[in-house]
């Protein structure tokens, strides 16, 4: 046998699973083959979407069904023993998994990051690769789990025998916490970003624990009621007759599994406080949702539980820990055990990327004065100072205004998809009204289908309230439009919302956050595969805030006139155009849920003064200022989530030229890939905007031109050509007199596919069975014409060299 001429894959079959084998790894349950690990980021151009390649590791190695300890890469024998070492690594940082091994058939470079095998990296036999129970027995002494704590940690995995797995970050993030409850540590802390599944993470960590009788009695604390019902109805349903939800007030010992609101236990008199009820040293166990809320400040109502309950170990879970001078998670939990970041999960492609337009206003920007003895609407006497955009729709309500912004989310929704999911972000109640009133009117067609779509969704208004569930069913449409002020913050499980408004001045980057994962969740079934977030208040400058970690698709800034949707014009894909919260009110005074729930505006309808003693706010109308959008030019967010102050081109030419140093270096490039999309997809992923770079060439060109030629002339000087002008020249070399019959159809109609939708859509053979070639023949038979598929491919292949021709 020559080694030499063996695939990967042959290497593995013939060597690498017979090592495993003879060292005592279970084929079926211990090692897992070719582990595609991630989705694939989700790459957005125009109003289409494409996927990122996955990461995929060759082996995963588990003691136990989703406990991975090692990682094989593994290489064809004309590769040394080592080369798969460096990707290995970077996999076991994913995994968590502390040993890597590459191999080429002939042997094992063994990586070891415990420090306990010997030296950091060793050359094994085949016949030496370590059995499961020597790499488990050096994890655990690396983790520092003893005899005892091993029984815990081993306890397998809830599994329903639907084949559902947790996600990689998921089983680390429940890996890690079931290690330190089994070492002692008795305050935890998980920071997972919205949308990444903290709740099912949460059941896995308390099922592992109370199977284990680790844990036997276990507390589940949210901050809102319909968290807590879907929590006990989903994902901790297996939990079955040992759970029970506290409700009326009432306690029963009797249970096991504890589901509850913090408020449904606590309040503001004592015997309100139910939770005195139980013992403290009743609970063993208490998860605390949305901790970043009440449980991180040391006078909140709600940390008064986790006190009375201090023996037991608490688990605090969020997307966004708070720290700041008066509140700190981590001064109570202590370090985060794991933290899965919004940018890392749209980079691994289980969170939405997203858009961002800028709308600027003129009197946001230049302020705006009243003239002497001015009064409002209702006869007030309007204070003389300068307003601006911290005072609108505070204490200066601009009619004019609310007009604008409802009539630039019209325009965007009628521009892509008028049934798209929408949250509208306000100043307060008064001001989310306003803007459904607003919405309404320029929408009748809309309104007259269905009175519902648009609603106001806020705490103060049952009706709205009551819509709420309707609005985040992905199976209703309506309501489509919902305006709001602290209600939807959080907590709101919107799966198919493709569209934020922030007209919402937002200075707290945990608010921010939050706002922003309304949007991040991913549904394939309803063609939710990223959004848009539509900023009047500049809430989007937070991105350049080093706290913030999830960078945006691009930012646009429409010039006066330009289009709301810079996509509007672009080629649709074929489908329809596509938490309660309120840590804080409106002036950034803590308050309750319930309380939030009944007014989320920070003010007391009526009176002179709020319960609070705070002066109640005065809130001028104005109905005859004119407002305008300013002129601005087109602002992108580059890969660290900072705003790119140079023009685009030049952001582009220096992205690029990182990879292609020289026009040869690109043109070697691109002339010796086997497919030209994989180079488009790459610049992608490096931040080049195709949608914008290609208008932008287009205006100079009267028509659009290839991509190769968009980069050729924006990054290295070159003078750009259109598709048409490439194919006509490709028909003036009488390229096709080589063909006859059905090939020569076939290639003179990939030709002019190419002339309408670029090189993509000729480089998949699935365009095939679509017009024009299905009426030329069947698939099968069009690349028999060629003598074969390799044939086939063959000659797109030399159709693209003549394409990319250099052309005189």
């Amino acid at each position: 046998m020559d080694k030499k001429k063996l695939t990967e894959r042959d290497i593995c079959t013939k060597f690498i699973n017979p090592a495993l084998e003879q060292a005592g790894w279970n084929m079926l349950n211990q090692v897992r083959e070719e582990v595609s690990f991630t989705a694939g980021r989700i790459i957005v151009r125009g109003r289409l979407h494409t996927r990122g390649k996955r990461r995929r590791a060759d082996y995963v190695l588990s003691y136990k069904k989703n406990m991975p300890i090692a990682i094989i890469e593994a290489k064809d024998n004309n590769h040394s023993l080592g080369d798969g070492m460096q990707q290995g690594l970077a996999y076991s940082d994913a995994l968590d998994a502390p040993f890597v091994f590459s191999s080429n058939g002939d042997g094992f470079l063994f990586h070891d990051r415990t420090g306990l095998f010997g030296q950091t990296e060793t050359t094994l036999q085949l016949s030496e690769f370590p059995s499961p129970e020597t790499l488990w027995n050096l994890y655990c002494q690396y983790k520092g789990i003893s005899s005892q704590a091993r029984k815990i940690v081993e306890q397998p995995y809830y599994d329903d025998g639907s084949g559902r797995t947790p996600r990689y970050y998921q089983t680390v993030a429940v890996n890690r916490t079931v290690e330190a409850v089994a070492k002692g540590q008795n305050r935890i802390l998980l920071v997972m970003a919205t949308g990444t599944g903290k709740t099912f993470t949460a059941f896995q960590i308390i099922w592992r624990l109370w199977k284990a009788k680790q844990k036997k009695r276990i507390l589940f604390l949210a901050d809102r009621n319909i968290l807590v019902d879907q929590t006990k109805n989903n994902d901790f349903k297996p939990f079955g007759q040992a759970m029970t939800k506290v409700t009326n007030r009432t306690v029963d010992p009797s249970y096991e599994i504890y589901l509850s609101l913090y408020q449904a236990v606590t309040g503001s008199e004592e015997e309100q406080n139910i939770y005195k009820q139980f013992s403290p040293d009743f609970f063993d166990l208490i998860v605390i949702d949305e901790c970043h809320r009440g449980s991180a400040s040391v006078d909140s109502a709600w940390r008064q539980i986790l006190d009375y309950f201090s023996t037991a170990t608490h688990v605090g879970l969020t997307a966004t820990p708070k720290e700041t001078k008066d509140v700190s998670n981590t001064d109570y939990f202590g370090e985060p055990v794991y933290s899965y970041s919004l940018k890392q999960g749209i980079e691994d492609g289980f969170l939405a990327p997203y858009k961002v337009v800028r709308v600027d206003l003129d009197k946001d920007l230049q302020g705006w004065r009243p003239s002497k003895g001015q009064t409002d609407k209702h006869g007030e006497l309007i204070e003389d100072r300068i307003y601006n955009q911290k005072d609108f729709d505070r204490q200066l309500v601009l009619v004019k205004r609310t007009e604008v912004v409802a009539g630039k989310i019209t325009e965007f929704l009628e521009s892509s998809d008028p049934f798209q999911k929408t949250i509208v972000f306000c100043e307060d109640i008064d001001h989310a009204e306003r803007m459904r009133q607003a919405l309404v009117n320029l929408n009748p067609k809309r309104v007259q289908e269905n009175r519902k779509y648009v609603m106001r969704i806020t705490g103060d208004e049952q009706e709205g309230k009551a819509e709420l569930d309707n609005f985040i069913n992905p199976e209703e449409r309506y309501p489509v439009i919902a305006t709001t002020s602290k209600l939807m913050t959080t907590g709101v499980d919107a799966q198919t919302c493709k569209l934020i408004v922030l007209d919402q001045r937002i200075q707290s980057m945990t608010e921010f956050k939050q706002i922003i994962g309304r949007g991040t969740r991913i549904n394939d079934d309803y063609n939710k595969h990223w959004f848009t977030i539509l900023d009047f208040k500049k809430a989007t400058e937070l991105f350049a805030d080093p706290d913030f970690d999830g960078d945006p698709v691009k930012v646009y800034q429409p010039k006066a006139g330009d289009p709301i949707n810079p996509d509007a014009d672009e080629a649709g894909d074929g489908s329809e155009p596509d938490e309660h919260p309120c840590a804080e009110d409106a002036e950034g005074y803590e308050v309750g849920p319930e309380s939030a729930w009944e007014n989320d505006d920070g003010n007391t309808p009526g009176g002179g003064e709020e319960e609070t003693g705070r002066p109640k706010r005065v809130k001028y109308v104005v109905g005859n200022v004119e407002v305008t959008i300013i002129a601005e030019r087109v602002q992108y967010l580059g890969p660290d989530g900072k705003l790119i102050t140079e023009s685009l081109r030049d952001f582009t030419r220096k992205q690029v030229k990182e990879q292609y140093a020289s026009l040869n270096d690109f043109l070697r490039r691109w002339h010796q890939a086997d497919r030209k999309q994989v180079i488009i997809d790459e610049l992608t992923e490096q931040g080049v905007i195709w949608d914008d770079l290609i208008k932008d060439v287009s205006n100079k060109l009267g028509a659009e031109p290839d991509p190769f030629d968009v980069i050729c002339h924006i990054v290295y000087d070159q003078p750009p050509l259109t598709r048409k002008e490439r194919a006509e020249q490709v028909r003036k070399n009488n390229y096709f007199s080589q063909y006859q019959g059905a090939s020569r159809q076939v290639l003179d109609a990939l030709l002019q596919k190419y002339t309408d939708t670029g090189i993509e859509s000729i480089e998949d053979v699935k365009i095939l069975t679509l017009a024009p070639f299905s009426q030329i023949g069947a698939p099968m038979e069009l690349i028999q014409a060629f003598g074969g598929k390799p044939g086939y491919t063959e000659a797109v292949r030399s159709l693209e060299q003549e394409l990319y021709r250099k052309i005189d």
